[in-house]
């Protein structure tokens, strides 16, 4: 397979958008998503409008152990992957002790585990290649503290910093590690993670999946260590880490209640 890259959370928003910027490059791809169906159909789409080739693995990466099987049907059928984009990920919206649990932990695994993992085995396989390029779906909300969505926002925290981290680290064997920090999208997002009627996205014009997928996929392969899209979600990440605590508090929520 040619300059192959592999996307998480392919069937859908901006995963789904990658996928098709990377085949409209004719090269070549391997998807994970949950659904069996959804992936089919991209399969061939992807296959017949691109001439490329494409491995789908219908996975619940919020399952442990799916990451390393993952990898291991990967290295199984001699596939070398170039590109890793680690863009599954949900959230869940309301007040910390009215949330379900299952749903958290399932966003933990998802959000952090699973991203962390699949970071871990193909990146090393980068690494001792010597070439590579990573990118991991952070957001906005990784530059405060998100009362009202406060597991998603702290999981993202955690994929900004490691992030950062790697791409220190792996700078010098030639492996670029990318963080695309969207802020609010028509991904279908809000719809997962109960915040359809949250200040955030009602009834507000935001940018298409199609758009932040282009935006970061540019951002990867210039090799960026962060990219942040959009000039007001910039300035507002950038200035939330200057002003008072609780006055980003107080603003983040009122921007998060639903309305």
């Amino acid at each position: 397979m040619n300059n192959t890259a592999l996307i998480t959370g392919a069937s859908g928003g901006i995963g789904l958008e990658l996928a098709k910027i990377h085949a409209s490059n004719k090269n070549d791809l391997v998807i994970v998503a949950r659904s069996t169906t959804k992936l089919a159909h991209l399969k061939v789409e992807l296959e017949s409008e691109f001439g490329v080739s494409v491995l789908s693995i219908p996975k619940d990466l919020s399952i442990p152990d799916a990451a390393q099987e993952v990898y291991d049907t990967v290295v199984e059928k001699e596939i070398e992957v170039e590109y890793l984009i680690n863009n599954a990920g949900i959230g869940d919206f309301g007040l910390y002790h009215e949330t379900s649990w299952e749903k958290e932990e399932t966003m933990i695994n998802l959000n952090i585990l699973a991203l962390t993992q699949l970071t871990k085995l193909f990146g090393s396989d980068m690494v001792k290649r010597g070439h590579g390029h990573i990118m991991n779906i952070s957001s906005t909300a990784a530059f405060q503290p998100g009362p009202l969505m406060t597991v998603y926002y702290a999981t993202k925290h955690y994929v900004q910093a490691y992030s950062e981290a790697l791409y220190e680290e792996w700078k010098e064997f030639g492996v670029s590690v990318t963080a695309l920090c969207p802020g609010a999208t028509e991904s279908g997002f809000s719809e997962s993670a109960d915040a359809e009627d949250s200040k955030l996205f009602k009834g507000k014009k935001l940018p298409s999946s199609c758009e932040v997928a282009e935006y970061g996929y540019k951002a990867m392969m210039k090799g960026e260590m962060t990219a942040i899209h959009g000039a007001m979600n910039t300035i507002m990440a950038k200035s939330a880490r200057f002003a008072p605590k609780k006055m980003v508090l107080k603003m983040v929520r009122k921007i998060q209640e639903k309305g």
